[in-house]
């Protein structure tokens, strides 16, 4: 049985992702978080993007995995800050501009140092995390069942930005149908993506984002003991982001 922390989406809260881990019991002493009984951090992806301190989540998350502490699959933020770095044509917009201006702040050398960081960060993180034998999945968006075991191009935007219907919010978003009601499978899922006031349990599913960078929550659920743990965000409160999942 593995022991791990799930973290849901951090949108470069810093100090909140710092709080958070403190409050499951891990240790700052060596730079980053450590649990004294060997317990494991899994991120659900979306580092950066709209908070202030995207860049520092990066450098901590990267030294984790390197240190094989944690767990990482890449977000659609994620996603998109990767291409940026390989120096493809996006729309610097949706929170990216946050991190862009960390970034240009840097000198040249410190630039080139936080790229290659992230881009193999990146390119090493699989799609999604099959944890504990199975019986635990780390998706950014989700996945269904069928999808396990699966790496291909409908699972990919599957996974970094859910089931989208090709239908909008009146502010921009994707409409998305909530995949959770339909899952069926013995594998716990746990994802973000989709800011949510409080987790939504469904179905062995578990939608962790509750919006810290939106004046929520950061939240972890500690596997597997099944518990919700979580602090408050600093941010300032954006209610219209959050979205009400179809039961």
């Amino acid at each position: 049985m593995m022991n791990i922390d799930v973290i849901g989406d951090i949108h470069g809260c810093f100090d909140e992702f710092k709080g958070l881990t403190e409050e499951l019991g891990y240790c700052w002493d060596s730079g980053i978080p450590l649990h004294p009984d060997g317990r494991l951090l899994a991120f659900v992806g979306d580092l950066t993007d709209r908070g202030p301190q995207s860049l520092k989540v990066i450098e901590v998350v990267s030294k984790l995995v390197k240190r094989k502490k944690a767990f990482y699959s890449p977000g659609n933020h994620c996603n998109k800050l990767y291409r940026y770095f390989l120096g493809r044509d996006v729309s610097i917009t949706h929170g990216l501009e946050t991190t862009v201006a960390e970034y240009k702040a840097l000198n040249q050398r410190e630039q080139e140092h936080i790229s290659s960081t992230f881009i193999q960060l990146y390119e090493h993180a699989p799609l999604y995390q099959v944890l504990d034998k199975g019986k635990l999945v780390v998706a950014h968006a989700g996945i269904r069942e069928e999808y396990i075991g699966r790496n291909d191009k409908r699972v990919k935007s599957f996974v970094l930005y859910g089931d989208i219907t090709g239908k909008f919010h009146s502010d921009g978003y994707p409409v998305r149908r909530n995949w959770a009601k339909d899952y069926h499978g013995k594998a716990i899922i746990v994802y973000g993506h989709t800011p949510v006031k409080d987790v939504v349990i469904q179905n062995h599913t578990y939608n962790i984002d509750t919006g810290c960078v939106f004046g929520g929550k950061l939240t972890a659920l500690r596997y597997p003991e099944m518990e919700i743990v979580d602090v408050p965000s600093s941010m300032e409160p954006v209610p219209e982001k959050f979205r009400e999942l179809d039961k």
